[in-house]
């Protein structure tokens, strides 16, 4: 489903990633994890089209990935993405208005109708089917991002985008979400890519684990090698056979260049 072949990213004299050649089929759940600053982030953008690469190629179904967000790509941030003025409901319904053409995107008639339907629908699948008519101020930090979540599925994505978006969570919320989000994997059939700092937190979610981090190094010059996926390693659920694979790994030492 997506392919990258030497796919290179960076901003001016800065080489964020570099080398990156990989499949992921339909269906797969990738954790990645990494360093500040190796690139997921970057990554996620590049797959989401509000970044674009800087040589080699970034596939959706053997086709370039367009250089703009669509439909078939929702994404959830660690930040609440919603609208402060706006109830629950209308803020999944604005989801549907700004994927509209035209101008303004208002809705009006049957297409406000099932756009009220729709929204309605996948906040009762998120667990908001009580809070339609409450406003982000009067949520938790849980319930604002099941909120951002339905904004993503609205458009039904065959892929969706998630950048470490439970960081701000207490933990019994966050394992809530983790629930939630392998119920939504599944019966949606998504393909997701997520960003997490939490090792135990990829393991258990994913399908596939992905490590960023540079295989070069340069003293003089940081910023002339980007990062890489090191590590791509299968996730078993017994969790300490994947972590005791990943240890092995990261045991060996890195590649530096000393010019």
């Amino acid at each position: 489903m997506i392919e990258a072949k030497n796919l290179w990213k960076q901003y001016g004299d800065n080489v964020v990633l570099e080398q990156l050649n990989l499949t992921v089929n339909e269906g797969d759940f990738i954790t990645m994890v990494g360093s500040s600053g190796c690139g997921k982030s970057t990554f996620l953008k590049l797959l989401l089209g509000t970044e674009s690469l800087t040589r080699g190629e970034l596939l959706i179904n053997k086709k370039p990935i367009p250089n703009e967000p669509g439909p078939e790509r929702g994404i959830v941030f660690q930040q609440y993405s919603v609208f402060p003025h706006m109830t629950v409901l209308e803020n999944v319904m604005a989801a549907k208005a700004f994927s509209r053409q035209g101008i303004t995107g208002y809705l009006f008639g049957n297409a406000k109708r099932d756009a009220k339907e729709a929204a309605e629908a996948i906040l009762t699948e998120v667990g908001l089917q009580h809070s339609l008519n409450k406003y982000p101020h009067e949520l938790s930090g849980g319930m604002k991002q099941r909120l951002a979540i339905a904004q993503a599925l609205l458009g039904k994505p065959k892929i969706l985008l998630l950048d470490e978006p439970f960081g701000a969570l207490d933990p019994g919320i966050r394992a809530e979400m983790h629930q939630l989000v392998l119920n939504l994997w599944r019966e949606h059939g998504l393909t997701i890519f997520m960003v997490t700092h939490d090792l135990k937190e990829g393991f258990s979610l994913g399908t596939r684990l992905w490590v960023f981090d540079k295989i070069r190094h340069d003293p003089q010059e940081p910023n002339a090698y980007g990062a890489t996926i090191t590590y791509d390693i299968p996730v078993t659920r017994n969790h300490e056979d994947s972590l005791k694979m990943l240890t092995e790994h990261t045991s060996k030492s890195s590649t530096t260049i000393t010019q």
